[in-house]
């Protein structure tokens, strides 16, 4: 048995019947395929909004936020939700917080899934830093050739040390743009293997990567590549997550989620 928050999967599970899973990532997107080729437990996906033009997904999909922790406690109670899976981004602190919250709130079962962080290894060069401001000012006041791959959404606040030059990747175009002289934008999301971005790294005659650690292998590629060619890397970790129960893989949430499923939460039922 599983208790979250004070609530006991098993109990608060028969008040509800759905699962509603809140995603954005490739293990939401895993765990909605397992889920829709089984037939037997209905559930949604939800996404904030924040990709422009996101893959389709084979569960029903709702987009957009919430309206905060009242907007979300008032949906589990109006959809029967019995199960709350966050799946967000690892740097989602603030969804992860509010459905944590709401989930108490609604007397709503919860866990995540949330693949674990990258480990340094004999090679790295990395200096870890909490935040983006602090990303910024290890890069330090010389000049240096900058791979920013921390997304869209934080990119513009590294204009605060425009004496560098960028490379910024991101899924969607940055908006608005770094205020420096010298940045390059591509638009790709990846998966990235370790060769091509030893060559992107190469080629742009980069010094220092700024990654989050996002952990998973989909994006490990460039941390691989920086030991390879000995260049820095500034690591932004994570925040101290919700105390909530949490799995590390699809695999450990259809069993944890088997683990707990009553029968009245079977289709049909």
């Amino acid at each position: 048995m599983i208790v979250s928050h004070g609530v006991d999967f098993e109990s608060s599970a028969m008040a509800g019947h759905r699962i509603l899973i809140l995603g954005g990532t490739t293990e939401a997107r895993g765990l909605a395929e397992k889920l829709a080729s089984r037939g037997d437990i209905a559930a949604t996906i939800s996404l904030a909004g924040r990709t422009l033009d996101p893959k389709p997904l084979p569960l029903p999909t709702r987009i957009g936020g919430f309206g905060g922790v009242e907007g979300l406690v008032d949906y589990l109670a109006q959809e029967n939700i019995g199960l709350l899976i966050d799946a967000t981004h690892p740097f989602a602190n603030r969804i992860s917080a509010n459905a944590a919250t709401a989930a108490e709130r609604a007397g709503c079962a919860i866990f995540a899934l949330r693949r674990p962080a990258w480990e340094a290894m004999a090679g790295d060069r990395w200096t870890r830093v909490a935040d983006i401001d602090s990303a910024v000012a290890a890069l330090g006041t010389i000049p240096r050739r900058v791979f920013l791959a921390i997304g869209r959404q934080e990119a513009a606040r590294f204009s605060a040390a425009p004496w560098h030059g960028y490379l910024v990747r991101s899924v969607d175009p940055v908006d608005p743009p770094l205020g420096v002289a010298d940045c390059r934008y591509i638009l790709s999301g990846g998966p990235f293997t370790v060769e091509d971005e030893r060559h992107l790294l190469v080629e742009n005659r980069i010094d220092v990567v700024v990654s989050k650690n996002s952990g998973g292998a989909a994006t490990h590629g460039k941390i691989a590549a920086a030991r390879d060619l000995g260049l820095d890397v500034v690591m932004i970790e994570r925040q101290e997550p919700p105390g909530i129960a949490a799995v590390g893989t699809v695999e450990a949430a259809l069993a944890l989620i088997d683990q707990t499923l009553p029968p009245a939460w079977k289709r049909g039922v």
